[in-house]
């Protein structure tokens, strides 16, 4: 090897060390402040999926059971996966409703018994977090630009309640003495007519009502909250337990809970069947539904990004019925805990193996995202801030599976670099060639994904990104995040058109009606869109470049982060790139001085 191969492997070497040594050095998302619970919950649901895993694997059962004891294993399954989502900045409430969704994706039933001894998981899961008990009125839906709470669906219950169109029997024809007890509850009339009967209507009024009072705030109507927001409303009022006539399913085997499901999903139109993501488990969406349904009905308060959590645990299905995480679009990496609940239920599996599990969340993630490297190395970056929480085979499974792309994809990136620098060009220059080639990679793969999904043509190449697009600030004018000014060709099947101004003015227009024919083209540009605009989330275009540019003594960290940083258009979307890769050169060049 000569003398200038091994300056730069020498170089290479340093800049990939230095640049991996902290995780947070490769993104401008506040994954430190994440740790702590700030703003989302995505590694209280990390740190849950390893104690669950590990518990699971060596024999430990989920079950609910119907015991004549104080105390079961489930009981200490759930202290456990409570106690270590609060360690990683979960409240109480929002504590129990991940560890209770978790457990119930796991195998755990959702309520069992008769009135003594009865245990419900959501209740169980409360009383365990050492939270008091909330009315769904108060809590709100996920945040998706504005958030509403399950007001809507209780005030529309109520009102056809009170209105005696909820139930198909009004408790003033019950003679005198009959109603409130046994006859009722186990008989006919509660059993084959109230129960059903208002289970069945309650879930439609309050899912749509939900799906009403969303678009009415300027929001889409998301189809998995509406539902299970209407059935909880319901199974706040109801009999929860209650076994329902044969025509709605064996005798012992389906509840109200089950019928308040059902009709909840087919009012907000969901699928019929969901299938975990890799193993290819099947779930009746109605018995999902329902279940979620009992358990946030009995789970306490949780807040905003309580539910944003639940929201990212459900994207462990293939249908995409809600959440970010496990998408094809890389999403702020706040949301990012899809692939660990999907790691958690593929480590189930018999046979399964921390190996094998990650060769199968990284084939997934070559075949599935519009922007694999970026996925991969978001992944790795959550994972390794989780196991500042605690280790597990969840958090292995998402290491071993990234870090042979990160490692990859880092290499490149700093071999490339070095190169281009040592043939006079600048870093500004290496950082927008890398940036270019991030949002071509994404405008094909996003098209040819849309393509697949849609049945039809789908192109999206966008003409111009910019910063600025409608406000004179510094802030506007320095950050492309802030306020965009995009440009696109958009194909849709034969049809080709071009928009000028797509957030500051198309967007606008056609939610007010005008030339809604450009509606469809909006639809397919959006999820490309939002990959680009959220490339703040993995900064490895910024950071390797100026890292290696001081390694190689072409500038010193300060400047070479910042060139890169004002090169970085897209993945230097938002605040904060400078300093991560300015502390990552001064590494790189304290390692090169030995």
């Amino acid at each position: 090897m000569t003398n200038a191969s091994a300056q730069r492997e020498r170089v290479i070497l340093a800049s990939v060390m230095a640049a991996n040594a902290n995780p947070g050095w490769l993104t401008s998302d506040r994954v430190e402040a994440l740790t702590g619970g700030h703003g989302m919950l995505n590694i209280p649901v990390v740190a849950a999926c390893n104690v669950i895993a590990a518990e699971l694997r060596r024999g430990i059962s989920p079950e609910v059971k119907f015991a004549d004891a104080v105390r079961q294993p489930i009981d200490d399954l759930l202290a456990k996966s409570i106690a270590v989502a609060k360690a990683a900045g979960a409240d109480g409430a929002n504590a129990a409703l991940i560890a209770a969704t978790l457990l119930y994706l796991c195998g755990a039933n959702a309520q069992v018994g008769i009135p003594a001894g009865n245990r419900k998981l959501g209740s169980s899961a409360r009383m365990i977090a050492g939270v008091s008990r909330s009315g769904l009125a108060a809590v709100p839906t996920a945040k998706m630009n504005n958030k509403i709470s399950g007001f809507a669906a209780v005030a529309a219950v109520y009102e056809a309640m009170m209105k005696g169109e909820l139930s198909p029997i009004q408790g003033r024809d019950i003679p005198e003495g009959v109603g409130g007890g046994v006859m009722v509850g186990h008989g006919a009339l509660g059993e084959d007519f109230i129960f059903p009967g208002m289970a069945e209507k309650g879930a439609a009024i309050g899912t749509k009502a939900m799906m009403d009072a969303m678009s009415g705030a300027g929001m889409p109507s998301q189809k998995f909250l509406s539902a299970l927001f209407g059935a909880a409303a319901i199974l706040e009022i109801i009999h929860p337990d209650a076994d329902v006539a044969e025509e709605y399913g064996p005798y012992g085997k389906v509840t109200s809970a089950f019928v308040a499901g059902r009709s909840a999903v087919r009012t907000a139109g969901l699928p019929e069947k969901l299938h975990v993501r890799i193993t290819g488990k099947e779930v009746e969406t109605a018995r999902l539904i329902g279940d979620l349904g009992l358990i946030l009905k009995d789970i306490g308060g949780p807040t905003v990004i309580g539910i944003m959590a639940l929201d990212e645990i459900i994207s462990v299905f293939e249908e995409g019925i809600c959440g970010a995480g496990a998408g094809p679009v890389n999403p702020p990496l706040g949301h990012v805990c899809g692939d660990a609940v999907i790691a958690l239920m593929c480590l189930l599996q018999d046979g399964s193996t921390e190996q094998s599990v990650a060769r199968a969340l990284r084939d997934r993630r070559l075949g599935f995202s519009f922007d694999p490297e970026t996925a991969m190395m978001a992944m790795n970056i959550v994972a390794r801030k989780a196991t500042q929480i605690c280790t597990g085979p969840v958090t292995e499974a998402l290491i071993l599976s990234s870090t042979p792309m990160v490692t990859k994809a880092l290499h490149a990136r700093a071999a490339r670099s070095y190169d281009d620098l040592m043939t006079g060009k600048s870093v500004a220059e290496i950082v927008r060639a890398m940036d270019e080639e991030r949002q071509l990679l994404v405008e094909t793969r996003g098209s040819e994904f849309l393509s697949k999904a849609k049945g039809t043509k789908i192109k999206v190449h966008f003409t111009r990104i910019g910063k600025g697009a409608r406000r004179s600030s510094k802030m506007a004018a320095r950050w492309l995040a802030f306020d965009p000014a995009l440009d696109a060709e958009v194909t849709v099947g034969d049809e080709t058109i071009h928009m000028e101004g797509i957030i500051n003015a198309v967007i606008p227009e056609v939610a007010q009606g005008i030339s809604k024919e450009r509606a469809p083209f909006l639809t397919a540009l959006a999820p490309i869109a939002s990959e680009l605009l959220l490339a703040g989330n993995v900064i490895m275009n910024v950071t390797i470049p100026a890292v290696v540019a001081a390694a190689m003594g072409k500038l010193n960290a300060s400047d070479a982060a910042n060139e890169a940083q004002s090169a970085g258009l897209i993945s230097a979307g938002i605040p904060g790139t400078k300093a991560k890769a300015e502390a990552a050169a001064l590494v790189a060049v304290e390692t090169m001085a030995l």
